[in-house]
C-alpha cells in the first residue's frame, strides 16, 4: 500500500458525507418523533423491530439498544417474518419498520399484519409517499441522504441516520421512565460494563471491619483501632453513632506531639468528612477520592456507617 494520502483524503471525505447528511437529522426530531416515543412508552408488550439488509443489521443493533436501556424488544428479519416468525408478534406489542426507500417488498407482509391485527407500527424512512409511510400509525422522516459511497448506492449515510433516530428514541425512552445506572448493571452484567456499573454496595467492607471509634475516646485507642482495620484511617462516631469526623495517617503525622496519645479523638480529627451512599458507582468514587487526594471512603445511610472502601479495592476491580 503506498498512497497513504489519498486513502486518509477518500476517509475524510466520507465522514464529511456522513455528517452533513445526520446534521440534517434535527428535521426529524418533531411532533411525529414524540408521537412514536409516546406510543412505545405506553405499550403493554414488546417492540418489534424489522428491516431488510444494512436497514436489518441496523434495526438488529436498535433493538439490542432498546432492551438494554429498559424497552423490551425483539429483532425479527423482514423476510423470515414471511416465513413464519410474524409469530412472534402478539397483541399490546408494536412494530418499527426500518426502509431508507419505504419500498422494500419483503415489509409488505408485515404492513399487511399489522393492519390486519391492530398493532401499531412506527416507521423510519425518507420516502413520504412511500407505501410503509402510508401506513405507518407513527412515520418519522428523514431527509434522503447523498451516501457517502461515491456511487451514491451502497447504504452508508442512510443506514447511520437510521441508527442515529433508533438511538434517540432508546435514549428519550430512558429518561422518560427514570431508568438509572443500577438497572442499567443488572441488564450488563458481564464485561467491563459490569465491572465499571458496581456500586460500592457491592464491594465495601462492612460491620467489624469498618474502622470507628468514639468522640471522647483517646487517641492511644483510636490509634489502636486505626492500626488493626488497616484503611490508614478511622471515623470518629457520635453518640447517635453518626460520623462527625476522621482521623487519617496524614493528621498523625502533621499533629503528633508528647501529648498526642492522650488527647481525645475530637480535639484531633477532621471535621465533616467526604461521606458517601452504597448505590454511588465505583468508577465516581475513584474520581471522588483522585479529586480529593484520599484513599477512603465511608459510606454511610444518615451519616451512620454501614461500610468501607479502599482505593486499592475499587483499582483492583477496574484493572
Amino acid at each position: 500500500m503506498k498512497d497513504f494520502k489519498k486513502i486518509i483524503q477518500s476517509a475524510k471525505k466520507t465522514l464529511s458525507k456522513e455528517i452533513g447528511s445526520i446534521k440534517t437529522i434535527n428535521s426529524s426530531f418533531n411532533i411525529s418523533f414524540c408521537k412514536a416515543v409516546d406510543l412505545i412508552y405506553n405499550i403493554k408488550g414488546n417492540v418489534i423491530v424489522t428491516g431488510v439488509g444494512k436497514s436489518a443489521h441496523i434495526g438488529n443493533k436498535i433493538s439490542a439498544t432498546l432492551t438494554s436501556t429498559g424497552t423490551p424488544s425483539y429483532f425479527v428479519h423482514a423476510t423470515e417474518a414471511s416465513h413464519g416468525d410474524l409469530g412472534i408478534i402478539k397483541k399490546g406489542d408494536c412494530v418499527i419498520a426500518i426502509s431508507n426507500s419505504g419500498e422494500t417488498s419483503e415489509l409488505n407482509n408485515i404492513i399487511n399484519f399489522t393492519k390486519r391485527f391492530n398493532i401499531k407500527l412506527i416507521t423510519i424512512t425518507s420516502n413520504p409517499k412511500s407505501l410503509l409511510h402510508k401506513n405507518a400509525t407513527v412515520g418519522i422522516l428523514y431527509k434522503k441522504p447523498i451516501e457517502a459511497c461515491p456511487l451514491n448506492l451502497a447504504p452508508t449515510s442512510s443506514t447511520s441516520m437510521s441508527m442515529i433516530i433508533g438511538d434517540c428514541l432508546a435514549i428519550a425512552l430512558l429518561e422518560l421512565r427514570g431508568f438509572k445506572s443500577k438497572e442499567f448493571k443488572n441488564l450488563h452484567p458481564g464485561g467491563n460494563l459490569g465491572k465499571d456499573l458496581k456500586n460500592l454496595e457491592d464491594v465495601m467492607h462492612v460491620k467489624n471491619s469498618i474502622p470507628l471509634s468514639k468522640l471522647e475516646d483517646k487517641m492511644s485507642k483510636a490509634l489502636l483501632i486505626m492500626t488493626q482495620k488497616s484503611f490508614g484511617c478511622v471515623g470518629i462516631v457520635n453518640k447517635k453513632n453518626q460520623i462527625v469526623g476522621v482521623i487519617t495517617d496524614g493528621d498523625l503525622r502533621r499533629k503528633l506531639n508528647s501529648s498526642f496519645f492522650e488527647k481525645k479523638a475530637s480535639e484531633i480529627m477532621t471535621k465533616n468528612p467526604k461521606l458517601v451512599g452504597k448505590d454511588m458507582l465505583v468508577s465516581e468514587a475513584l474520581n471522588i477520592m483522585n479529586t480529593k487526594k484520599i484513599t477512603s471512603l465511608f459510606i454511610c445511610e444518615k451519616k451512620k456507617p454501614i461500610g468501607i472502601v479502599h482505593i486499592h479495592d475499587l483499582l483492583r476491580l477496574t484493572s
